[in-house]
């Protein structure tokens, strides 16, 4: 089977018409906050953020294609696409089955066109709905974190992340399931497992700490180490206050590797830990305060990687 690069150098992102805190997702994800700003201020505080983040990306030679969210219908979360959407390397596109109703608008056939018109995109596959009928929710690549290189598919269960579903499109993806349960300090489930970990071309960043059952723990812990891969612990702490874990490999279009995190992610990880990164990639940090503090996701959520070869230019 042919070996697939971890890293992109294209990726998504969604500007918001409506990003607000967003009660439906609030009953599944305990880092979201409500602030004392009005909508108007919220909108434009958040919109500024955005604009910063890509300004951010493409002064590192990273390809944003950026795409206006709609006012109508109101998608409070539409900032946050990798959760609807997954783009693969042989062109296959992935939309998914969201938990909350108010999300469901997010995926987009005018964004998947607008995609096809600069990429070759061969097959797209939709079932999301007969999920949904059944209230079985898959959240795109943050139910799943995907080791390309290795084929593994890694899955934290969670309301937004049923197992059922993770089998099903590791199957159709044909990626080995790597399933477990993390939780908060709280006692909750971590909501995404994107959240918890981050796989990268030469290392893993998760707090393992999380993963209460010492046996899956130990059964992750031992696929991290067999893909050949440096595992870098993160503790709770970093994980819940920082978003540590939700961060992103890509590359830019020289091929050099950056990991885009956030400036509370950049904040938040020790400085030996920065030490060992930087060995492995260039750290790229976005200020996304307010978009995090909201929405609670972090840098990873915002984007969707997109994997698609260009189309030929004649």
């Amino acid at each position: 089977m042919q070996a697939l690069s971890q890293s992109t150098s294209t990726v998504l992102m969604i500007r918001p018409a409506s990003f607000s805190f967003n009660e439906e997702t609030a009953v599944t994800n305990e880092y979201q906050k409500r602030v004392d700003l009005s909508h108007d201020n919220v909108l434009k505080k958040v919109l500024e953020e955005f604009d910063e983040a890509v300004e951010i990306l493409r002064d590192n030679d990273i390809d944003v294609t950026v795409i206006d969210d709609t006012k109508e219908p109101v998608k409070p979360d539409a900032i946050f696409p990798n959760n609807w959407v997954s783009m693969h390397h042989d062109g296959t596109i992935v939309l998914y089955a969201m938990k909350t109703k108010n999300r469901r608008s997010e995926r987009r056939s005018d964004i998947i066109e607008q995609l096809g018109n600069r990429f070759e995109i061969y097959k797209i596959h939709d079932n999301a709905i007969e999920w949904e009928d059944r209230d079985l929710a898959m959240e795109g690549t943050g139910s799943i974190v995907f080791d390309h290189q290795n084929r593994i598919a890694y899955a934290s269960i969670s309301p937004r992340t049923e197992k059922e579903a993770v089998l099903y499109y590791c199957n159709l993806l044909q990626y080995k399931p790597c399933i477990f349960t993390s939780y908060t300090s709280s006692g909750n489930q971590q909501y995404h497992t994107n959240v918890v970990m981050s796989v990268s071309s030469d290392f893993v960043l998760i707090g393992l700490e999380s993963i209460k059952d010492k046996a899956e723990a130990q059964q992750v812990k031992r696929t991290i180490l067999e893909s050949n891969k440096k595992l870098i612990s993160l503790t709770s702490k970093q994980l819940e206050k920082n978003f540590c874990g939700n961060v992103l490999q890509l590359k830019n279009k020289y091929g050099q590797s950056k990991l885009v995190m956030s400036e509370t992610a950049l904040s938040g990880f020790t400085e030996d830990q920065l030490e060992l990164i930087q060995n492995y990639t260039d750290i790229v940090s976005v200020p996304i305060s307010l978009i995090e503090k909201i929405g609670g996701g972090s840098a990873r959520c915002m984007i969707a990687e997109i994997f698609f070869p260009l189309k030929s230019v004649l």
